[in-house]
């Protein structure tokens, strides 16, 4: 593995994926087919009761590969990442997010998508998409299902990242540690409490049924919006200007269509 690392704990009960690019964990493809690799292989571990994701150094994740966002490599990038929900789904396997300093765009995707999210004080969670003439296609959807509507169109329509405080009062973090040392070691008892004593197989149904809404919601708008994205929004100039603007590292100009 290039991008990423994991190891199992608890008796092979908990993946451990460590995002590590040596830089931003940028959830390029390399780094998404990687995932999809660990996640095959999640599917033969019938032992399997938790996937924990953080990112290695200061950040959690910058996000998902600008350059991967032009019209030319859109439509590949966003058929593999959003497989990489899909699979997850199915697998239906606990998830839990542990977060410090930047989790952006579709990094931030990733850790909501999860049933836990913890998080340490550097924390700084948001989908910058908008800014760049986008939109992000699971977090409109996972959002809402989360946090509700109104909570929801404010993030992804201003673009503003939030703290792992406002995080927590608004319901999408779960927890807020003093920095990534105590996260780690207070995730890890409350993984040995909470998750480690139930049945491997009871936790996926349990998984299913308190997703029941949320699955059928995924299921049956991701596919619509990953159309709309790559068959309408790319093809406006004001999408290709705001992803060529930040690539070239200049103010973007919207003309508005």
């Amino acid at each position: 593995m290039e991008k990423i690392k994991f190891n199992y704990s608890h008796n092979n009960s908990v993946a451990n994926i460590l995002l590590d690019d040596g830089k931003g964990n940028v959830l390029d493809n390399v780094m998404m087919l990687e995932l999809l690799e660990c996640f095959d292989e999640f599917t033969k571990n019938k032992n399997l009761k938790l996937i924990t994701f953080q990112g290695e150094g200061k950040h959690f994740s910058f996000g998902a590969s600008v350059e991967e966002h032009t019209q030319e490599f859109a439509a590949m990038m966003l058929k593999t990442f959003h497989r990489m929900f899909m699979v997850l789904k199915e697998l239906s396997v606990p998830t839990l997010a542990k977060i410090s300093g930047q989790c952006l765009g579709g990094g931030m995707e990733l850790a909501i998508f999860c049933n836990f999210l913890f998080a340490d004080k550097t924390a700084k969670m948001g989908q910058p998409e908008i800014v760049l003439g986008v939109f992000p296609p699971p977090a409109s959807i996972i959002l809402p299902e989360k946090i509700g509507l109104a909570r929801a169109e404010e993030l992804l329509l201003s673009g503003r990242s939030i703290d792992a405080e406002e995080a927590k009062r608004i319901g999408l973090v779960h927890e807020v540690f003093e920095d990534k040392n105590e996260l780690n070691i207070k995730t890890e008892e409350w993984i040995e409490k909470n998750i480690v004593p139930k049945s491997a197989s009871s936790l996926r149904f349990g998984v299913k049924a308190a997703r029941a809404k949320f699955n059928h919601v995924l299921s049956n708008f991701l596919p619509q919006l990953e159309q709309m994205y790559v068959t309408q929004l790319m093809a406006t100039k004001d999408a290709n200007e705001g992803i060529e603007a930040f690539l070239a590292k200049r103010s973007p100009q919207w003309i508005n269509e």
